[in-house]
C-alpha cells in the first residue's frame, strides 16, 4: 500500500481494523505468526501439498521450486513464506514489487542469497517490466546479466547465483504476465477461512497474548472477521482494548458485541465502507451495473482499495456480482439493506 493510501485509512477506525497497520500491529503480527506448517490453521489442501513439496526437496537435498501464493489480503501468504524458510532452516529476505524500481535494485539482494535461501516478493504483480525481465534468468538458470560501461565499451557480465527459492505473493493474479507466472513451479491460491478455522485462530492468539476470552466471544469475533485471520487477530486486539478500559479485562460475549459495534462491525462482518458501497450502488446507480472507477470516485477511495479490500468479501458472501458491464447488487444485498428491487430498472 502506498503512503498516500495508508494515510487515508488511518483516520477511520473501521478501516484501521481492516487493513491499516501501525508499528505495534506489525510487531504483534510477528508474535502471532505460525512458525511451522503444523501450527498453520486452515488452507488444508495448500498445507498438505506444501508439506509434500518441502519433504521431497529435503530428501533430494535441493532448494524448493519457486512458489507463487495468490489470494485476498490477510490470508497467510507472508506467513507461509516465513514457514517455508523455517521448515528449510534457511534465511528469508523480504521485499515488495513497488520497492524495486530498477533492475539494479535486485542485484545486491540476489547476490547475497545463499543456497536454499528464500526471496519473498510481496505484491509481485507490481514489478516493473524491466525488473520482471531481469529476474527471468535468475529464476530459470540462477544467473544474472548486468551491463558494464556505456557506448562502444559496453559489455555484459554473467554472474552465477546460489540456488535460491523465490516466493511471490499477489492479490491480483490476473495482472501477472504469463512468462512470469509460468516460471513458478508451485502455485497455490488461498481461500477465505471458515468461522470454525477462525475460531481456532482467535483462541490460539488469545492464548499467546494472555487474553481471557469466552468461547462465545471468540465465536462472535470469528463470525465477523470476514473470513480473514489478519482481521480476526486485529478485532481480537480491539476487543481486548475495549474490555480492559470498559470492563474487567475479560472478553465476554457482551463485551465483544459492544466493542465490535463501537468499530461499526455488524453481524455480517461488514463495516461502514461496505455499507456505504452497497447503499451508493443502490441509490446512485439503481443497483448497477457500475464500473469500479465510478464506485471509487463516488466513495472518494482508490480503485485498488475497492478491488483488493472491499470487493472480494462482498463477492464471496454473494452481495455483489460481476457482469461485463460492471458490478451489480444481488437479491441478498437488497435483503440486507432492507430494499426492494428497482423494477423500473429491470435489475432482476
Amino acid at each position: 500500500m502506498s503512503d498516500s493510501k495508508r494515510e487515508k485509512f488511518v483516520d477511520r477506525s473501521e478501516e484501521i481494523v481492516r487493513k491499516g497497520e501501525t508499528e505495534d500491529d506489525l510487531v504483534m503480527n510477528l508474535t502471532l505468526r505460525p512458525r511451522l506448517l503444523g501450527d498453520f490453521v486452515g488452507q488444508g489442501s495448500v498445507v498438505d501439498s506444501m508439506a509434500i513439496a518441502l519433504e521431497a526437496s529435503k530428501k533430494r537435498d535441493e532448494p524448493l521450486e519457486h512458489v507463487l501464493l495468490s489470494g485476498p489480503p490477510g490470508l497467510g501468504k507472508t506467513s507461509l513464506a516465513h514457514i517455508i524458510a523455517n521448515e528449510r532452516g534457511t534465511k528469508l529476505t523480504a521485499t515488495s514489487g513497488p520497492a524495486i524500481d530498477r533492475a539494479g535494485d535486485l542485484i545486491g539482494i540476489l547476490t547475497n542469497l545463499g543456497d536454499g535461501d528464500i526471496l519473498f516478493i510481496d505484491e509481485i504483480h507490481r514489478l516493473s517490466k524491466t525488473v520482471e525481465e531481469f529476474i527471468y534468468p535468475a529464476m530459470e538458470n540462477f544467473q544474472i546479466d548486468f551491463l558494464v560501461d556505456k557506448g562502444p565499451y559496453a559489455k555484459t557480465i554473467k554472474f552465477n547465483l546460489k540456488r535460491f527459492t523465490l516466493v511471490g505473493a499477489t492479490t491480483r493474479t490476473g495482472l501477472l504476465s504469463a512468462p512470469l507466472r509460468d516460471r513458478f513451479g508451485i502455485s497455490f491460491h488461498l481461500e477465505f477461512y471458515t468461522p470454525d478455522e477462525l475460531f481456532t485462530i482467535v483462541k490460539r492468539s488469545a492464548r499467546l497474548l494472555g487474553i481471557s476470552i469466552e468461547d462465545t466471544a471468540a465465536e462472535e469475533i470469528s463470525s465477523r472477521a470476514r473470513g480473514t485471520p489478519r482481521i480476526a487477530n486485529r478485532l481480537l486486539r480491539r476487543v481486548r482494548d475495549w474490555a480492559e478500559v470498559k470492563s474487567d479485562g475479560k472478553i465476554t460475549l457482551g463485551a465483544a458485541v459492544k466493542a465490535l459495534a463501537t468499530h461499526g462491525i455488524d453481524e455480517k462482518g461488514l463495516d461502514r465502507i461496505d455499507r456505504r458501497l452497497l447503499e451508493m450502488i443502490y441509490t446512485s446507480y439503481k443497483g448497477g451495473p457500475v464500473g469500479i472507477e465510478a464506485m471509487a470516485s463516488s466513495l472518494n477511495e482508490e480503485s485498488d482499495t475497492i478491488e483488493d479490500v472491499v470487493e472480494p468479501y462482498l463477492l464471496k458472501i454473494g452481495y455483489l456480482r460481476r457482469t461485463p458491464r460492471g458490478r451489480e447488487l444481488t437479491e441478498e444485498a437488497l435483503e440486507y439493506l432492507g430494499k426492494r428491487p428497482r423494477v423500473e430498472k429491470g435489475l432482476f
